[in-house]
C-alpha cells in the first residue's frame, strides 16, 4: 500500500510512522520546508495526569506506551519518563489533589500525594514553600523542536519513506490523490490530511462545517537552570484546566480561591519542563477569540516568572525565547480528535488540541486500524 500524508507535524509524522511500521510506502508532504507549527512550539510533554477518564485516558496511556517504545528505537527523541509534580499550598488545593487520588483510575495515572520532603527528594530543585505535591508517575517528555526531525531520520532509514517539504497541497484530484502548488500529483491507496491549525483553503473546501477551532498560547524558554529539574512541574491552576480534576473539591476551589487577575484574564496555568540543554520551557496562556492578537503581551510572562520562582526558591534564569503558537481543538473538547472521511480514500485528522503531542501515536494507530491498513 502507498500512503500520502499531508502535514509534517507530530500527528502527521505519527501517521507516517504507523504506515511504515505496517510495511507500507509513505510520501509525506509539508507546506513549509520544515514543520513550524504547534508540534514544535509546545512543552514536549506526554501528559497523562490531567486527561479525562474513558477514551481520552485510554488514548493517552496507549500513546505513552507507544512513545516509550519509539523512544527506545529513536534515542534522538529524548524520551524520558520523568513524571510530574504539582505543588499545592492551600487547603482547597490539597482537597482537589486528594479528590484526584480517590478516582477509580488514579492508579493508572500513577497518582501519589507527597509531603514537601518527599517531593524535594524526588525533585531537589523545588526549594520553595508548598504544603504537598501531587505526583503523576506516568507523565513523560520528549524534545519537541527536534522530535519530527529524529522521527523522519528513522523513517528514511526504512527505504519506504519520502519527505517533500516546501509544497502546499492545493486540491484533491479524484480518488486518493492530491495536487501540490508545484503542479505535481501524488496518488496512493490512502491520503491522510493532518494539517494542524491550518483550517482554511483546501480544508475548508473539503469540510466547510468542521467542528474545530483554533487556540493561541504564549510560552517562553530560559537559559540553562544549572541543575536538573527531574520532573515536569505544574501549578494548582492546572487543576482548573484539565478535566481529570473535576470534582466537588474543584468547584469549591473555583468558588473560594480566585486566580490572580492576570491568570484569569489570560486563562493561565503553569506547565514547566526542562530541555536537553538545561533550559526551561514555561507556559502558558489560552486565547480563543478570533482574530488573534499579532503580538505577545508581557503580563503573563511576569506571572509565570513569579510562580516558578516561588516553587524553585531562586531567581529564574534569563529568558531567551518568547513565542506564540496556535493549535486546533475540537469544539466539543471531550473529543480526542476529529477524524473524517472527506473524499473516497481521503481522511482528515485534526483537532486534538493540547493533546496532540501526548496522544499522536495512538491517534495514528487508531486511524490505521479504522481504515484497515
Amino acid at each position: 500500500m502507498r500512503v500520502v500524508v499531508v502535514g509534517a507535524g507530530v500527528v502527521g509524522t505519527m501517521h507516517a510512522w504507523q504506515a511504515v511500521e505496517r510495511g507500507h510506502e509513505v510520501v509525506q508532504i509539508e507546506r513549509e520546508t520544515e514543520a513550524r507549527g504547534a508540534s514544535l512550539r509546545n512543552f514536549g510533554q506526554i501528559w497523562v495526569s490531567g486527561r479525562a477518564g474513558g477514551e481520552e485516558l485510554e488514548t493517552a496511556l496507549r500513546a505513552r506506551e507507544l512513545w516509550e517504545g519509539i523512544g527506545a528505537r529513536v534515542p534522538k527523541l529524548g524520551f524520558r519518563a520523568n513524571g510530574s509534580l504539582t505543588p499545592v499550598r492551600t487547603a482547597a488545593e490539597i482537597a482537589v489533589a486528594e479528590a484526584a487520588l480517590a478516582r477509580t483510575d488514579a492508579a493508572d495515572r500513577g497518582y501519589k500525594l507527597l509531603t514537601p520532603t518527599e517531593a524535594r527528594a524526588l525533585n531537589p530543585a523545588l526549594r520553595g514553600e508548598f504544603e504537598a505535591a501531587l505526583y503523576c508517575e506516568r507523565d513523560a517528555a520528549v524534545e519537541p523542536r527536534t522530535a519530527q526531525l529524529a522521527l523522519r531520520e528513522a523513517l528514511s532509514a526504512s527505504g519506504r519513506y519520502t519527505f517533500l517539504g516546501g509544497r502546499e497541497v492545493r486540491e484533491v484530484i479524484g480518488e486518493r490523490a492530491v495536487r501540490d502548488d508545484h503542479g505535481d500529483v501524488h496518488s496512493g491507496d490512502a491520503v491522510i490530511l493532518c494539517t494542524g491549525a491550518w483550517l482554511g483553503g483546501l480544508v475548508r473546501e473539503l469540510a466547510p462545517d468542521l467542528p474545530v477551532r483554533r487556540v493561541r498560547l504564549q510560552m517562553m524558554q530560559t537559559d540553562p537552570l544549572g541543575e536538573q529539574l527531574t520532573t515536569s512541574i505544574a501549578d494548582a491552576d492546572s487543576f482548573r484546566y484539565y478535566p481529570a480534576y473535576q470534582s466537588e473539591a474543584l468547584d469549591a476551589l473555583n468558588a473560594g480561591q480566585a486566580q490572580t487577575p492576570t491568570a484569569a484574564a489570560h486563562k493561565m496555568q503553569l506547565l514547566m519542563v526542562q530541555r536537553k540543554d538545561g533550559g526551561l520551557t514555561i507556559g502558558d496562556t489560552h486565547e480563543y477569540e478570533h482574530p488573534f492578537a499579532f503580538d505577545v503581551v508581557e503580563e503573563p510572562y511576569e506571572h509565570l516568572k513569579q510562580v516558578v520562582e516561588g516553587f524553585l526558591g531562586r531567581p529564574l534564569p534569563r529568558v531567551r525565547h518568547r513565542w506564540a503558537g496556535v493549535y486546533a481543538q475540537c469544539t466539543d473538547t471531550s473529543r480526542v480528535v476529529h477524524r473524517q472521511q472527506v473524499r473516497d480514500g481521503v481522511w482528515l485528522v485534526t483537532g486534538p488540541g493540547g493533546r496532540g503531542m501526548t496522544c499522536s501515536p495512538a491517534i495514528a494507530e487508531n486511524t490505521a486500524n479504522e481504515i484497515g491498513w
